[in-house]
């Protein structure tokens, strides 16, 4: 328990006055540090969250959930049937892919083609949430569905007409040649990431399996699931029944990615936490010289028969007072600017003429926040455990000071 005596000296020694100017610079910088790391830490570690959720869910609405693909043998339709895939899945759509290239002008590149129905088409998330431009029900055999990126690239609306070149060779009298069609842009389609709007588009399956001269019984079976995120544990029941295909999921594909985000996040929370770590050894300087300058009033509170836990206490305190009101001023810095960044990046933005968030790098259009209760729960924790951690030194100094030699120059 703590004492109203310890309370009184403690918020005493908390007090401004001009005698101990040093002082009090020390323990404001102690406060601003400390305030800063949390604040910094919250929202770096907001704003990674809000990349990796916001990546993920443009991911997982631009590509199947799971995808099978047969081996030798087409995918049996009686699987189709099963009672637990009709449990998992929303949708079951066939699709087949290849690459190809898009000529336009002067400018070519190569092109991701998916093929699907013109009936499973409207179901794809990319064409239910995106923002799609044009008819999503128009995948008609000579029109394709290009990304918006793309479409700036090449300089194309909807009712232009693009040429697309096939590896497969067709043979002429003059040997082997490329095939090539050109199609008509029905739709223009925005994923919200920059790299799949520039490199992927829709065709009709019927028209890209002739165009690629694929076998309509290796067709790929797309699963998409009523809960995207139980992925693991979904991909070893859907292998149970498609047990001869291979089966691979969204999280397969990107494995890389969030595996080096994961990396990441953990060394950026290191590192800033070294913000705090530094900020709370100013607590040990304040404390420090504040034990030296209140070195004949800790003599006089001994004379009087005050106990040294008490003396420990008194000082322990001031340390996490600090400590923890610079913790929750950093936590409302943070929250407040992860909840207002996209704002203040614009705002910096458009202010200074630069880019803060390139859209071809990072993938999104804008700068992504969310704000991990638990994240915060972690952060306050280490905080006032690291101001605990360097309060005691400095209390237990004060506590061995020796009543005698401290009014012996007094």
């Amino acid at each position: 328990m703590i004492s109203t005596l310890e309370k009184e000296i403690t918020f005493r020694y908390l007090k401004t006055r001009k005698k101990d100017g040093f002082l009090n610079i020390i323990s404001i910088f102690s406060f601003i540090g400390i305030s800063l790391g949390v604040a910094v830490l919250i929202i770096v570690m907001s704003v990674m969250n809000g990349f990796r959720t916001e990546l993920i869910s443009k991911i997982v609405g631009f590509n199947a959930h799971v995808t099978v693909k047969p081996y030798e043998n087409s995918i049996s339709l009686d699987k189709l049937n099963d009672n637990n895939l009709k449990l998992i899945s929303k949708d079951l759509i066939f699709s087949n892919s290849g690459e190809a290239i898009v000529i336009s002008k002067d400018y070519t590149k190569g092109l991701v083609l998916r093929g699907y129905s013109s009936k499973n088409f409207p179901k794809l998330d990319v064409v239910k949430k995106g923002k799609l431009i044009g008819e999503s029900n128009q995948l008609l055999e000579n029109s394709i569905s290009i990304g918006k990126e793309l479409s700036f690239n090449l300089g194309l609306n909807i009712g232009d007409r693009v040429s697309i070149m096939s590896p497969v060779g067709i043979e002429t009298i003059i040997g082997s040649l490329p095939k090539q069609e050109t199609f008509i842009i029905s739709s223009i389609f925005d994923s919200g990431l920059a790299d799949f709007d520039a490199n992927i588009a829709f065709i009709n399956l019927n028209t890209l399996e002739s165009f690629f001269d694929l076998d309509k019984g290796k067709r790929n079976l797309e699963i998409y699931l009523n809960n995207p995120s139980n992925i693991f544990e979904i991909k070893n029941q859907i292998q149970k029944i498609f047990n001869n295909e291979f089966v691979y999921t969204w999280a397969d594909m990107n494995s890389s990615l969030f595996s080096a985000l994961k990396v990441e996040r953990n060394v950026m929370f290191i590192i800033l936490s070294l913000i705090i770590i530094v900020a709370a050894f100013n607590i040990i300087s304040g404390l420090t010289i504040l034990v030296k300058n209140k070195t004949r009033d800790i003599a006089i509170l001994k004379s009087i028969g005050v106990l040294n836990k008490s003396i420990i206490k008194i000082f322990f305190l001031v340390g996490i007072i600090i400590g923890t009101t610079a913790t929750f001023f950093g936590i409302f810095l943070g929250v407040m600017f992860s909840l207002y960044i996209e704002n203040l990046r614009e705002f910096l933005s458009n202010t200074f003429d630069i880019s803060l968030f390139p859209e071809e790098i990072y993938f999104l259009s804008t700068m992504p926040s969310e704000i991990n209760p638990k994240s915060i729960f972690i952060i306050s924790l280490c905080s006032i455990f690291i101001t605990i951690i360097v309060s005691i030194f400095p209390a237990i100094k004060a506590s061995k000071l020796d009543p005698v030699k401290g009014l012996k120059y007094e």
